[in-house]
């Protein structure tokens, strides 16, 4: 008997934990861009910045060295010499020491490259030079564009009546070509591979140079080789994982063999076409081979950089993160090569959320949700665990941005499938220097010369709860959505096109259409590229990726260009047992020119068989295919619903499934509040719901729906967000979660305020009676304009006896974060809209005190610093830029509001 109770505790305490928040691994806690200005590291300061980043929270850190510091040359140590491996040696005890993972980017700056990439194996580009001629005598022409590194590739001669065409490279003799040309005209097209020039962007110490061609494959191996002799050398172990900045190569369209790939993949000679691929006529003969040359810079892309990248890293015991855009590739493909996809948020995102503060000097999100899904979609797809992102490049200015302020953007990573962010960045700075400290140029500055980082932490635990569920399970999206690559390579203009997140919108504007229209239908997607469909399959209905990834169906988007391999498997999966949507048309024909006539011919045998059987989608095989002019019909004639928290509730969501049952992380990124019934197409046999900004949790009673869906009660103001579970067995020994009702007895906190610098730069002492609580720059005193701090605000209070469950203590517009103290025992930190704490068991009948301590943003200080001219820009580069890219300083910056900026109240309300 002993042994049964001991056993049912044991399987009571199992319960127990699966109900609880996961487990925090340092994947969990948010990571960092780890700048190193200068590679200037030394031991003492190493130590004292990782010490600092562990307390508050950080797990990862990803050394990044750059530019250094003005006048600090003699400390600067040189990218994978002795003394800087000595220090990544030194960085891993430490980091150890503290519980931090550390990586470490595969150069310096961005892109890859250094004094070791020749010009040989620097990034390179296609020059071409076109003459014409008359034949019937002898011509001799110069080859040559002027520069040295221009090296003659091809020289091809085209008849007039395009029935003709000579190769005479071989006729070239120190860069002159002497060729007797039949009678007629003609056309002379010399192709030279060119250098682009481009050096390294903000290259540290021992890392500048040439940028690497990436489509080289002994380029990149030769590159590689470096830092084998740096690790192999020194004996210091390879980094857990090795980080590939966004694309950044500029111009760089060809490489020495590409003609040769471009054979051998796409079944002709390109230098055969010349004269059509070069125009600037966009026939369609020109945009077929311009799309086939895309798909080889794609494919080559792949396979002569990232598959090597990663195997090699792989050789190491290490793994690699990258992110994709801003290259030419097919996005999806090479987010998928690697182990971890790496998105990038640029701007700040205008939810028009209640109470957020806005700021007049803001850069807009580039990076909206259907940029944000390329490298969760390929991770879902091919069953890789994390998707991480650089998170909060260029909010705001630098020392304006707040952490209330990241909070939305960070939801809106998380929604789109990020669960392993990183900081963009934390700058290495000594504790000996002087405020505000190394800085790199881009905002956010996530360190602890910034004065938001004595909150922090709370932030930190707010992303360490969320990624610790989102990193479980496995991804649980309606629908594929096929990007139609082809379609946007054939229409766009040019000959390489660069998927950067600056442009997207105007590469890719039917396609982000597309998504937003699913997405606000109440869908959520993955997408797929026309490789990683032939590598589906099909499990009673579902459409199954990498094992666990499972999809109701597959939407087709108006795409026009399909290459007749992906219809037929299409349609192959559609015979199985799949669903296949397409909207506004079946595809018309294959894309490229390679053996055209033949791909047609094959491709007209399947688009027979989807005309044939009309025009709104029939049965096919075990599956059904459908076409439907637009989202909407599409998918209500699927059968499949999408979620009323998108529909009728305006909320974004992402759903994942677990072991025991399903999640949904949602969103209020909204201007309206939600308190109502909310319909999830999902049963289960218990529910609870998980605040990420307090931990707290709890179950609550569901409202059984028709046809397994359940109705839960949503209570999320502006701003908020939660963790919604369900569970396949019922859930016993969790308290009941707390729903709120607001009571009409509210009491305002108008009067008896205190006011005292508890820390400020520059210092000010004294208590102030400010009798209601303001901006601290309202002050009559010059240095409370000027400061940066933290400053704690009081008052006394008689809480008389009441009826209420609790009391919400709203603090209103907090300028920019607040840790709340009650009767001197602390409370919680408030850094995110709504600026509200439930105090009620705090409180005690009669007299209380309520003490909040609020920090404001370093910016009136370094605008003050600016109007006194005192030097604090002393790096070298970028020195400091600003949102417009102007040199300009901070001294025309107005005052901001700090502190309590509004009328305080207390809320009783009522549990129900």
């Amino acid at each position: 008997m002993k042994k049964l109770i001991l056993a049912a505790c044991a399987m009571a305490n199992i319960a127990a934990f699966a109900q609880d928040w996961p487990n925090a691994t340092t994947e969990c806690r948010p990571g960092s861009r780890w700048w190193w200005l200068g590679s200037a590291v030394d031991e003492k300061n190493l130590a004292y910045n990782i010490e600092q980043y562990a307390k508050a929270g950080l797990g990862t850190l990803e050394v990044t060295p750059i530019y250094g510091v003005q006048g600090n040359e003699a400390n600067e140590i040189p990218f994978l010499s002795e003394k800087w491996m000595q220090m990544l040696a030194y960085t891993y005890s430490q980091a150890d020491k503290n519980g931090i993972t550390v990586e470490m980017n595969n150069g310096t700056g961005w892109p890859f490259g250094g004094p070791e990439v020749s010009i040989e194996d620097a990034a390179t580009k296609a020059v071409f030079m076109q003459m014409d001629i008359t034949g019937g005598k002898t011509s001799r022409h110069k080859l040559s564009t002027g520069n040295p590194h221009d090296k003659l590739n091809k020289l091809m001669a085209y008849s007039n009546d395009g029935k003709t065409v000579k190769d005479l490279t071989g006729l070239v003799k120190n860069n002159i070509a002497e060729w007797t040309a039949p009678k007629g005209k003609w056309q002379l097209v010399a192709l030279f591979t060119g250098k682009t020039g481009q050096q390294v962007k903000r290259a540290a110490p021992g890392g500048e140079g040439y940028v690497l061609d990436h489509l080289n494959s002994k380029a990149v191996a030769n590159y590689l080789d470096k830092f084998d002799c740096a690790f192999s050398k020194s004996k210091v172990p390879y980094p857990k994982t090795f980080f590939n900045d966004s694309y950044e190569v500029y111009g760089a369209d060809w490489t020495p063999s590409l003609l040769d790939e471009f054979e051998k993949r796409r079944g002709y000679k390109l230098q055969n076409h010349f004269p059509d691929f070069i125009s600037t006529e966009r026939t369609e003969k020109t945009r077929r081979l311009v799309t086939d040359y895309r798909l080889t810079l794609s494919e080559i892309l792949l396979d002569n950089f990232l598959r090597p990248w990663t195997r090699w890293a792989h050789s190491h015991g290490s793994t690699t993160r990258n992110q994709a855009h801003g290259s030419p590739a097919n996005l999806i493909d090479a987010y998928a090569c690697v182990d971890i996809p790496e998105c990038e948020g640029f701007g700040l995102s205008n939810f028009n959320i209640k109470g957020l503060r806005t700021d007049s000097l803001r850069k807009k999100n580039d990076s909206d949700i259907s940029m944000l899904k390329y490298a969760s979609s390929a991770a879902h797809i091919t069953g890789k665990k994390l998707v991480s992102s650089e998170t909060f490049t260029w909010l705001t200015e630098h020392f304006r941005t707040s952490l209330s302020q990241c909070k939305p953007d960070m939801d809106l990573m998380f929604v789109s499938g990020v669960n392993h962010m990183f900081f963009h960045g934390t700058p290495y700075s000594p504790r000996e220097a002087a405020w505000p400290g190394w800085l790199f140029y881009a905002s956010i500055n996530m360190s602890p010369s910034n004065s938001i980082w004595r909150d922090a932490p709370a932030f930190f635990e707010y992303i360490t709860r969320c990624q610790s569920f989102l990193q479980n399970g496995s991804p649980d999206s309606d629908f594929l959505l096929y990007l139609p690559i082809f379609d946007i390579w054939h229409e766009l203009p040019g000959r390489m096109v660069a998927f950067d997140i600056h442009k997207m919108d105007r590469y890719a504007p039917k396609f982000i259409s597309a998504v937003n229209s699913i997405i606000n239908l109440g869908y959520d997607v993955d997408y797929i590229s026309d490789a990683l469909i032939n590598k589906l399959e099909t499990d009673n209905g579902m459409l199954v990726a990498a094992q666990k990834a499972r999809y109701k169906a597959i939407i087709i988007p108006s795409a026009k260009l399909m290459p007749e391999s992906t219809l037929k498997k299409l349609m192959s999966l559609a015979n199985e047992g799949a669903t296949i949507i397409f909207v506004g048309n079946y595809p018309e024909s294959v894309p490229g020119y390679g053996n055209l006539d033949l791909r047609q011919a094959e491709f007209n045998k399947f688009k027979s068989t989807l005309q044939h059987n009309g025009n709104k989608g029939f049965n096919f095989g075990k599956g059904r295919i459908i076409l439907a002019a637009d989202y909407k019909t599409a998918l209500e004639n699927s059968g499949i619903e999408g979620e009323e928290l998108r529909t009728l509730h305006g909320l974004h969501f992402i759903r994942r499934k677990l072991d025991d049952g399903q999640l949904y992380f949602v969103s209020c990124l909204q201007e309206k509040d939600i308190n109502q019934i909310v319909t999830f197409n999902t049963a289960g046999k218990s529910w609870m719901l998980y605040n990420p900004i307090n931990g707290e949790k709890g179950i609550i009673n569901p409202v059984d729906m028709d046809e397994g869906k359940t109705g839960i009660r949503l209570q999320l103001k502006s701003g908020e967000s939660l963790f919604v579970r369900s569970f396949n067995k019922p859930v016993t020994g969790v308290p009941q979660w707390n729903y709120i009702t607001e009571l009409p007895d509210t009491v305002s906190l108008q009067h008896g305020w205190k006011l005292e610098f508890i820390q400020s730069s520059p210092a000010i002492t004294g208590t102030f009676e400010i009798d209601r609580p303001v901006s601290w720059t309202n002050l009559d005193i010059p240095s409370a304009k000027t400061n940066t701090g933290t400053a704690r605000y009081s008052t006394e209070i008689n809480l008389p006896n009441t009826k209420a469950d609790s009391w919400i203590l709203d603090l209103g517009d907090v300028r920019e974060s607040a840790r709340v103290y009650v009767n001197s025992k602390y409370a919680g930190t408030l850094w995110a809209v709504p600026f509200r704490i439930d105090i009620g068991q705090m409180l005690k009948t009669g007299k209380n005190l309520i003490e909040v301590e609020v920090t404001n943003l370093p910016a009136n200080r370094i605008a003050d610093m600016d109007r006194r001219q005192i030097k604090w820009r002393i790096f070298k580069n970028a020195n400091m830029a600003r949102l417009n890219g102007e040199k300009s300083d901070y001294s025309s910056w107005g005052t901001i509001p700090s502190g309590l900026n509004s009328n305080v109240f207390l809320i009783p309300v009522k549990y129900n």
